[in-house]
């Protein structure tokens, strides 16, 4: 296998979980018949299977259009297949035609990384193309392409134009692509949006206007303001060139994990407040707030965006206005019912109702009651969705009789907005038809923010089978189910969840199961830490997954149980720091230290070792000095051997730092002998390395190679894919200040497909810097210009100081000398600052090459 230019697909099918429980031992064969099909199109135009895995495939062909026409004949064969149980098997593929790296038998780079993010954003029966692939495709007289416009993909730095392969006679409406920002982050709407014309044209009619920067959509719980929301920026994606963002707020309460939040949606790192405001001053883009009434600095955040970012528009929705200068409000209505069947209410109803029972239609023995049945739900969507699925087990006469029995009761108070009374008997009338232990569970899943996996809903609230807990719920239409890359994921919509809380707090178990969402979530934390020292694939987008559970469960028990809060601090470092959220973590360690007070424990001395490291890295080293000793005395106090000597590490790193070679030494020495009699290979290896650091900072070249050789050895046993790349790094690059550059150079080689695999910012930019240096001793010094630039460039993008740039750039002109002039030195430079760090390793070849 060669290189040069060939296409990959990536494939697979879409609710595979879904598909298996309603299958069961049927699915096996639906597998077979899947492969079978998709393997005789890729056989028929010369694919090669690069891998295949559960559902998904991974093939390689030699030109796009041999991939395009592959995945073509692949869907009709799908389409035209009998599936057991009358299922239909929905495939999604993605294409991306590039020139991948090659590199023992396997592709490997960016366009790998491409061509799966599409696949990856595609739906059930889509196929997905590159620009790239749409242009060197001809395409057979039934299939034409669709411009689905420019996208951000997950890990993909530059924006992706992506085409739809529009296929005669198979399916050809597909929601918006899976994709981060863009009009294509927008939700896909589970209903259709009736009765809103007038609204959308008010709302993007003053979202049009040059003076409107803020749209306010404003009324009660469960009267569509969010799906009103996303109808409005769907209308609005070709006026911002970039992009409209809609941001989940709902499980949000603090304005930290506001700007968090509103970062992550816009993939940025770090994921602070200034590097948000600042990339949004430089863009034209909306930005969809959803659900701010719970946050009480809502104001100041959207106020600080609307005057930092002169060319950002807002849609926010809430239940009361902002109270802003410059602020538009909307009121949202709930949908009109008249006394024609056509009204927008009761179509509303139909559709969902029709969604349980397919054969429901307006008679004229039932239009008379569906009509008053919308009007006594006073027209409000959530109320009409909640109602509408009983028709599965009760005639509409039935349901209309029981709302009413349920709603008279509370008709009478004068406290509540009639709205609100109407909505709220609605869930309460679902919430009375279930039996007591499927009550018990629904009020349980108030304290999960952000949903909640099968394992933690099993734990935290209910005490028999959460599959039969689950899709009764589910039937209740009191809870969505979601498939992730984990399984199920069960959530309440944010009113519903509400109401919820109200049922558990009205309880005397409270506090109890808010004890055991947080002691379940200190549990994960602590088994996905575990995970992440003996597996070769970090649990990151585990972790990341289940973050609002996490601060839900850190603000709980800094206030109820601490030592649950120190565990929770002491296990997540290592998700905050990977993840960016260095700001949020230092807060939470912050919080917990303080609640901890003086009491000595090992959590505590755990959690201030986490603090100090986040100081550390944010360049605060006399604080992060001060803290690191205060965790070390502690657990010498406790007799902690283990804390001692974690701690001594953070204290070398620490003096460092703060430019004390002597005692950096000492302090590492001494961790380095006590880690030795721990049972922990994994922070062993670590302390070694750090230790070999302070050897090379010395001059100590022989000694420091002896230290990380040792801490790549374990780190190799261990098989952590990122920690051997880190450690094979340092060491190419104490080669290279060795003057042993034929060895630096092969070992740096080796390790370039693993780095760019990993896609860390951090090892990335460490490993582009020593490569440099090998090109700078090897007589490449255009190279070296435009690794520097780069690397540069990259730094200042996710603002990640280089405290030793002016350091690094005197050193690295010493060792260009007379070879290139300094203002031929400063081009390359800025042709590196252009490109991406990325792709200039990608085509590096260090190995082989001979040095002046």
């Amino acid at each position: 296998m060669g290189g040069g230019m060939v296409a990959m697909l990536f494939s697979d099918i879409e609710g595979s979980t879904v598909l298996l429980r309603r299958l069961g031992d049927q699915y096996l064969d639906a597998l077979e018949g899947h492969r079978r099909i998709l393997r005789a199109a890729w056989t028929a135009y010369g694919g090669t299977e690069m891998g295949t895995e559960g559902d998904s495939f991974f093939v390689v062909f030699p030109t796009a259009g041999d991939a395009v026409r592959a995945a073509v004949d692949g869907q009709r064969g799908l389409a035209e297949h009998r599936w057991p149980g009358g299922e239909r098997l929905r495939v999604r593929m993605g294409i991306h035609t590039g020139t991948p790296g090659v590199y023992d038998g396997d592709y490997w780079g960016m366009d790998v990384h491409l061509a799966a993010r599409i696949g990856a954003a595609a739906h059930g029966g889509q196929i997905v193309v590159s620009a790239v692939t749409g242009q060197l495709t001809q395409l057979p007289d039934d299939v034409t392409l669709r411009d689905l416009g420019t996208h951000h993909l997950k890990d993909i730095p530059e924006p992706e134009r992506l085409l739809q392969v529009t296929i005669v006679g198979l399916q050809n409406d597909f929601p918006p692509p899976r994709t981060l920002g863009t009009s294509t982050s927008l939700p896909a709407p589970a209903t259709p949006l009736l009765g809103r014309a007038q609204d959308l044209d008010r709302i993007t009619g003053l979202l049009g206007r040059t003076d409107v920067r803020l749209v306010t959509l404003t009324g009660p719980g469960g009267s569509g303001k969010t799906r009103l929301a996303i109808g409005a920026a769907a209308e609005l994606t070709t006026r911002f060139p970039g992009g409209v963002y809609f941001v989940p707020l709902a499980s949000v309460t603090s304005e930290r994990v506001l700007w968090t939040t509103i970062a992550e949606v816009l993939d940025i790192p770090p994921r602070e407040r200034s590097r948000v405001v600042n990339y949004l001053a430089q863009r034209t883009l909306l930005l969809v707030l959803d659900n701010l009434e719970q946050l009480p600095d809502a104001g100041k955040v959207v106020a600080e965006i609307i005057e930092g970012a002169a060319h950002v528009k807002l849609v926010a929705t809430s239940r009361r206005a902002l109270g802003l200068v410059g602020e538009h409000q909307h009121p949202v209505a709930p949908l009109p019912v008249t006394d024609a069947a056509d009204s927008a209410a009761v179509q509303l109803f139909v559709e969902r109702a029709q969604a349980v029972r397919p054969t429901f239609t307006l008679t004229p023995e039932n239009t008379a009651d569906v009509i008053a049945l919308c009007r006594r739900l006073d027209g409000l969507p959530l109320a009409i969705e909640l109602c509408a699925p009983r028709l599965r087990l009760f005639s509409v006469k039935e349901v209309l009789a029981r709302v009413d029995q349920s709603l008279d009761i509370a008709s009478t108070s004068t406290v509540t907005p009639q709205r609100q009374r109407t909505l709220r008997d609605t869930i309460a009338w679902s919430y009375e038809l279930l039996s007591p232990e499927h009550r018990r569970t629904f009020r349980r899943l108030a304290v999960f923010a952000g949903g909640a996996d099968l394992a933690a809903v099993e734990k935290v609230a209910t005490s028999i089978d959460p599959l039969d807990v689950v899709a009764e719920l589910r039937d209740a239409n009191l809870i969505t189910l979601s498939d992730d890359a984990d399984g199920t994921r069960v959530r309440l919509l944010e009113t519903i969840r509400q109401y919820a809380a109200e049922q558990l707090g009205a309880t005397d178990e409270d506090a109890a199961v808010r004890d055991s969402h947080a002691s379940y979530y200190a549990g994960l934390a602590e088994q996905l830490e575990r995970l992440k020292k003996t597996t070769s694939d970090y649990p990151i987008e585990r972790a990341e997954t289940e973050l609002d559970n996490f601060r839900t469960a850190l603000a709980w028990s800094t206030d109820h149980d601490v030592r649950t809060g120190l565990r929770l601090c002491a296990s997540l470092g290592w998700v905050w720091v990977l993840g960016g959220y260095l700001a949020e973590s230092r807060g939470w360690h912050e919080q917990v230290v303080a609640a901890a007070g003086t009491t000595s424990s090992p959590e505590l001395a755990a959690c201030l070792r986490g603090l100090s490291n986040l100081l550390h890295l944010q360049g605060e080293p006399e604080r992060a000095y001060e803290v690191a000793n205060r965790s070390v005395e502690m657990s010498r106090e406790l007799g902690d051997a283990a804390g001692v000597a974690f701690g001594l590490a953070v204290l070398g790193s620490v003096h460092r730092q703060r430019g004390d070679l002597a005692a950096a030494r000492s302090t590492l020495v001494d961790a380095v002998d006590r880690h030795r009699a721990l049972d922990d290979p994994w922070r062993l290896g670590r302390v070694l390395s750090h230790l070999g650091g302070i050897e090379e900072d010395l001059g100590n070249f022989d000694r420091a190679e002896e230290l990380l050789r040792e801490a790549l050895t374990i780190t190799e046993s261990l098989g952590d894919a990122h920690e051997i790349a880190v450690q094979g790094q340092n060491l190419a690059y104490l080669l290279t200040l060795a003057g042993r550059l034929d060895e630096a150079a092969a070992l740096a080689q080796e390790l370039i497909p693993t780095v760019l695999a990993l896609g860390s910012p951090s090892l990335t930019m460490a490993f582009s810097n020593t490569a440099m240096n090998i090109l700078l001793r090897r007589g490449d010094p255009v190279g070296a210009a435009e690794l520097f630039g780069a690397e540069e460039a990259m730094g200042e993008r996710l603002e990640i100081p280089n405290p030793y740039l002016r350091e690094e750039l005197a050193e690295a002109l010493a060792l260009v000398g007379d070879t290139l002039s300094r203002a031929a030195w400063d081009r390359h430079r800025q042709a590196g600052r252009a490109a991406r760090v990325e792709d200039l390793l990608g085509q590096l070849t260090l190995a082989g090459q001979p040095h002046s």
